[in-house]
């Protein structure tokens, strides 16, 4: 880390460190939140433009029996496209025939540690939509053991802040906080994430996500962490129904700037380009993700409008699509307790339909929704 990078309106304090490498010769600690940072009146105009992009993405599922149908499968996209800019990278299909019979990898290089990463990740998105405990390290701590079960990188104390130095990049381009500044850091981020401020509650978002990613609190799997924190709180803080918003694809397809602009926050201090650069993205997420969730919602009155005078098993299956387009028949008799040849039978009558189509060459008589998977998955 060059700390001729940092201004003097850095966002935090340069402590030395001792182990004799010149791109880790020094550690940055942030200053706690909020920042000494007066608001722009030029950013407003984009402030209201994202809330305006929100509120009618939250709108989509607020009046659905079950919203699950549409974010089940914005989900898969965030933890696919999170994990990728990690640099895990798996193909959507397999990565639902994944979903469908979940295992552990049994190596370091077991090609299923990467399907299980972007599965842990679906697992710890729903944590904080199914769990009560408030926005909290403790919650931090169980995000991430549930988020590291079982892959490559287990080793590095899932669920147990970091008592060691970690970087980012080699060399170094960013060097956190050294282990003995952790918990002041942490308590103090702890206590931002309980205690509103002036900023807007979106705005409050975006700061909070880079104090995380400045902190790099664990050994492994910041980045995801605070990307799962940063759903967490746009849709606590704004009063969404649900998570609606995902920003992974955003800081996917810009990653270089993302980083540059996070080191620009500590470097120079440059919170409104920092905040500009998050609220356009807010505003192209929630158009893309609310153009998905309409199509997802065409395509599911669809499928029913096809089961008109079918079963109840099939409107069942139907809806089980939209949380995983695979289904197998063993999976569809296990969870509609019903007799192998009758559930063989419902997917036969939806194949019949045009709503599933045959997978050849797997184990199990396996079916595969591919307008649902074109939906999620198409850039």
């Amino acid at each position: 880390m060059d700390i001729a990078e940092f201004s003097e309106a850095r966002t935090g304090i340069l402590v030395p460190l001792h182990n004799g490498r010149a791109d880790v010769a020094h550690a940055f600690v942030p200053n706690p939140l909020p920042p000494d940072w007066v608001w722009p009146a030029g950013l407003w105009p984009l402030l209201l433009e994202a809330h305006k992009r929100l509120a009618s993405l939250d709108g989509i599922g607020k009046h659905l029996p079950n919203p699950e149908i549409l974010i089940r499968p914005i989900q898969q996209r965030e933890a696919q496209l999170s994990s990728q800019l990690e640099g895990t990278f798996t193909d959507p299909q397999k990565q639902a025939l994944f979903q469908a019979d979940p295992r552990y990898p049994t190596s370091v290089s077991d090609p299923l540690n990467a399907y299980r990463e972007v599965f842990n990740y679906g697992r710890a998105l729903r944590m904080r939509r199914t769990g009560s405990l408030p926005l909290s390290k403790r919650l931090i701590r169980e995000m991430h053991e549930v988020l590291m079960d079982g892959v490559r990188g287990y080793q590095e104390r899932p669920g147990e802040f970091r008592a060691i130095q970690n970087q980012i990049g080699h060399p170094a381009r960013f060097v956190p906080p050294p282990p003995e500044y952790l918990e002041a850091a942490l308590d103090g981020y702890e206590i931002y994430l309980n205690t509103p401020d002036q900023f807007d509650p979106l705005v409050r978002a975006f700061l909070a996500h880079y104090q995380f990613e400045a902190i790099h609190p664990f050994r492994d799997g910041n980045g995801r962490v605070g990307r799962l924190l940063l759903a967490v709180t746009i849709a606590e803080w704004c009063e969404l129904s649900s998570q609606w918003l995902y920003m992974s694809a955003f800081f996917e397809r810009r990653k270089r700037e993302y980083m540059d602009l996070l080191l620009g926050v500590s470097t120079h201090g440059a919170w409104e380009r920092w905040i500009s650069f998050c609220l356009e993205g807010v505003i192209t997420q929630a158009a893309d993700t609310e153009r998905r969730c309409e199509r997802l919602l065409d395509l599911h009155r669809d499928f029913h409008q096809r089961l008109k005078g079918g079963s109840v098993r099939l409107a069942a299956i139907v809806d089980r699509l939209f949380e995983n387009p695979i289904v197998t028949v063993l999976g569809a008799k296990s969870a509609l307790k019903v007799t192998y040849p009758t559930a063989r039978a419902d997917l036969k009558r939806l194949e019949e339909l045009g709503i599933l189509q045959p997978l050849d060459g797997l184990p199990t008589i396996t079916y595969y929704c591919a307008p649902i998977y074109d939906i999620t998955n198409e850039a």
